[in-house]
């Protein structure tokens, strides 16, 4: 599989590192809209082609699928293009800005037969996958308590009467969308959409949250979800049942997990010793799914997708977070 990127910030050259332990992948291609930007983002990881138009990138026979990392709103309009192109896509989250563009960006793959994936990296871990085995363990899910807090270095910018892209309207930015997603993704993919979601957000000067807190209830229990990019959190998350607690020390990574008995109050390490180039995980799924033909895992995949966006923007619209590209029936 031939890939090319578009974004040249940190989370791409991420994606590439771990595209490099992956096999059946290649990085064929790198796009920027700066000449400079582009050749020196292709040094950097050996890319062989260089692109400075969209067009003529999704149109290039060299290439077979595509990752997306540019701001949050341009999602839609670049995956549609390579869409209609027959390229696969792989679209970092927040997939899209709301599910009139989720919807019509699958009809369209579907038209096209290929494949548009949510870079959800943390679900697809192999810490995950044992977390979801050992959850029957811990009896019956009381209580969930799952955060993403971390503090962003942009957010100087925002004091400084600036708006920079993830903390714009424009750029379909905030905390839930942009970090929220970790831990909503982990709640989507273990328990499903909820019966009935609350948002109560702590907005900024540029219109969006900068932190706020997500209530999902479940019919036996209440999952809460923690998320800011204007402060920090050095604890861990849990899934707490009569029998058992889970921890979890990272939403993102998931690279340490313990369960903790009840009644004796022992605590034990599950899973393993994760690579730090986790993307790879999400990689090689994403090219076994493609290659299998699994529609049925695809589908799965599909709906976490649509329940963290129709839950987000059930979200925003509580608060009155709206983008430039949402529909006027969602006012």
């Amino acid at each position: 599989m031939r890939l090319a990127t578009i974004g040249t910030n940190w989370i791409t050259s991420l994606f590439i590192e771990a595209v490099e332990e992956t096999a059946g992948i290649e990085l064929a291609a790198v796009y920027s809209r700066s000449q400079q930007k582009a050749e020196a983002f292709a040094e950097q990881h050996s890319a062989p082609l260089i692109f400075t138009n969209l067009e003529t990138m999704a149109e290039s026979e060299e290439i077979d699928c595509v990752y997306i990392a540019s701001p949050n709103s341009l999602h839609f309009a670049q995956t549609i293009l390579f869409l209609e192109n027959k390229k696969h896509v792989i679209c970092e989250k927040p997939i899209f800005s709301n599910t009139a563009e989720f919807e019509a960006a699958h009809q369209k793959a579907e038209e096209n037969g290929v494949f548009l994936f949510e870079a959800l990296r943390g679900i697809h871990t192999p810490n995950f996958k044992e977390l979801k085995e050992q959850l029957n363990s811990i009896g019956k899910v009381r209580n969930v308590l799952l955060h993403r807090n971390k503090y962003s270095s942009r957010y100087e910018d925002v004091l400084r009467g600036e708006v920079p892209n993830i903390f714009s309207l424009q750029y379909s930015g905030g905390a839930l969308v942009d970090l929220g997603v970790y831990p909503l993704s982990i709640a989507a993919a273990l328990f499903g959409k909820p019966d009935k979601s609350s948002y109560s957000a702590a907005m900024l000067s540029t219109g969006v949250d900068g932190s706020g807190s997500l209530v999902l209830e479940y019919p036996q229990f209440v999952c809460t979800i923690l998320c800011s990019k204007i402060s920090t959190s050095y604890n861990g998350s849990e899934i707490q049942g009569e029998q058992g607690t889970i921890q979890i020390d990272d939403t993102g990574s998931l690279a340490e997990i313990n369960l903790i008995d009840n009644q004796s109050g022992e605590r034990h390490a599950i899973g393993e010793i994760q690579s730090a180039k986790n993307m790879k995980y999400e990689i090689a799924e994403f090219l076994r799914i493609i290659g299998n033909a699994d529609w049925a895992e695809y589908g799965k995949l599909t709906q976490i997708s649509r329940e963290i966006l129709e839950i987000t923007e059930a979200a925003r619209k509580q608060n009155g977070i709206f983008y430039p590209s949402d529909k006027e029936e969602m006012r």
